[in-house]
């Protein structure tokens, strides 16, 4: 009998072209390019699934939709993590969950394009120049000197405090269980989160979202940022209150927002933050650049012949 596995969330039409898929005999490999509006429309999209490979944490697989996929024998997550599969409850419906390994560049290097792009108004200044009428209507503000603000001083947070202090910045760093010497190891100097706020002139953020990180940024954060102050969010939607963002943004409580993450992705035609002002936005490109994914299907591969072989690799535990 013929399985099938199913790679969701191929919106570029690219993953069988970075992993021999060939490899797996017997396996019918689908690509899927389109989100699914909601798990009635996901589970029969994945009702012959015998494995899933799921991009990040876009779909979501709660225990009442695992139980709506009786094939489903193996769960991959692009990534060593994911929150939205409920680990626990696959492993008593007998679903293996296994990860892939992941790049620890091309977050980092997303989030300081945004950061350098919004600082220069590099998206304004070429819109401009291409419609031809208008020459330099902005004026830049250079990095070096300047205050940079890491949330979240883990793998990638380390990674921005580098690139910051090789442009001449400052580094302060707050996250919930931060401790003096890990800040300095990194470069950075650890602060609470209110002064992080208020001393910063560009806020970055790069903590996991939790109950307890939720909308850590908040009208009191972004008003001590201040009016010339960037907030750059790469790492979860959830950890910012959007509403008191674009508040922030049109009223002029902080100079601009650079954001690649959105509490409803895609991000619908008429989300509000696509008319606010002083926005760079990009759809979730934080981790899709030609190494990731070749890490990601590959080891994706990888885990689906060794589950297949009764050895599973890089299981995922439950919390």
């Amino acid at each position: 009998m013929t399985r099938v596995i199913i790679l969701l969330d191929d919106y570029q039409d690219a993953a069988r072209g970075f992993a021999p898929w060939h490899e797996l005999a017997g396996w019918d490999v689908r690509a899927l390019h389109e989100p699914h509006p909601d798990e009635d429309a996901l589970v029969r999209a994945l009702v012959d699934a015998t494995a899933v490979v799921a991009m990040r944490e876009r779909t979501p697989f709660p225990r009442r939709v695992l139980e709506r996929l009786p094939r489903l024998r193996l769960l991959i997550t692009t990534g060593q993590a994911n929150a939205a599969i409920d680990v626990a409850s696959a492993a008593e419906l007998g679903i293996a969950v296994c990860g892939t390994r992941g790049s620890a560049h091309a977050a980092p290097e997303l989030s300081w394009g945004l950061l350098m792009s919004a600082v220069r108004d590099i998206p304004g200044q070429q819109a401009v120049l291409r419609e031809g009428s208008r020459w330099q209507t902005a004026i830049g503000t250079e990095l070096h000197g300047r205050t940079l603000g890491i949330v979240g001083l883990g793998r990638i947070g380390s990674r921005m405090a580098e690139y910051a202090r090789a442009f001449g910045m400052e580094v302060l760093a707050w996250s919930p269980h931060l401790t003096t010497e890990r800040a300095v190891a990194a470069g950075a100097t650890a602060v609470d989160k209110q002064e992080l706020f208020t001393r910063s002139d560009i806020a970055t953020l790069h903590l996991r979202l939790s109950d307890s990180t939720r909308h850590v940024v908040g009208a009191t954060e972004l008003a001590a940022l201040g009016p010339s102050s960037l907030l750059v969010n790469t790492a979860r939607a959830g950890l910012v209150d959007t509403p008191a963002l674009i508040q922030a943004l049109r009223s002029g409580t902080i100079g601009g927002a650079a954001l690649d993450v959105f509490d409803r992705e895609p991000l619908p035609a008429d989300d509000p933050l696509l008319s606010a002002p002083r926005t760079l936005l990009t759809p979730h490109l934080g981790y899709v650049t030609r190494e990731q994914y070749s890490l990601f299907y590959a080891d994706a591969l990888e885990d689906v012949l060794a589950w297949q072989d009764g050895a599973p690799v890089r299981l995922l535990s439950p919390a």
